[in-house]
C-alpha cells in the first residue's frame, strides 16, 4: 500500500468532513482501513492480519439500544475506540436498561442489531476488534 500509504492524510482529512464511521480501500497490494476515534481519523488493522475480530452477544433477551433513552449520541459508533467493561448497547427489558460491556479494549468494527431490535440471548449485537 505504499502510494496509498503516501495519500493517507488526504484520505484521513475528507473522511473527518463526513459522516462516515468506516473506510476501506482494497487494492492488490494491500488493504486500508480508516476509522472514527472520537474526533479523530485513525487507521485499522488489516483485518488479514490484525487480531481477530470478537464478536459481542447479547447477555439477555430485549430490545437493543444503542443509545440511553435520554440521550442522542450513540453509546459506541463504528470505529470508535472501547474500553474494557465500556457499555456499547443496552438491553431494554421492561422497564430496566441492563449494559452490554466491551469484555476487552477494542475498535468498534459494526454494530449487527438495529436500534430497537428484539434480540434473543446470545444474539451477534456489535464487533469488535480487540487492542
Amino acid at each position: 500500500m505504499q502510494d496509498t500509504a503516501l495519500r493517507t492524510p488526504q484520505l484521513a482529512a475528507w473522511l473527518a468532513g463526513t459522516d462516515i464511521g468506516l473506510l476501506e480501500l482494497r487494492t492488490p497490494q494491500g488493504t486500508l482501513r480508516l476509522g472514527r476515534q472520537g474526533d479523530e481519523i485513525i487507521e485499522l488493522p488489516d483485518e488479514e492480519t490484525g487480531p481477530e475480530l470478537l464478536v459481542i452477544h447479547a447477555p439477555s433477551v430485549g430490545l437493543f439500544l444503542h443509545s440511553h433513552p435520554l440521550a442522542a449520541a450513540p453509546l459506541a459508533r463504528i470505529g470508535e475506540r472501547v474500553d474494557a467493561g465500556q457499555a456499547v448497547g443496552l438491553l431494554k427489558i421492561g422497564p430496566l436498561l441492563l449494559p452490554v460491556n466491551a469484555p476487552q479494549a477494542g475498535i468498534v468494527d459494526g454494530i449487527r442489531a438495529a436500534d430497537g431490535l428484539a434480540v434473543g440471548y446470545g444474539a451477534p449485537l456489535v464487533d469488535l476488534h480487540p487492542l
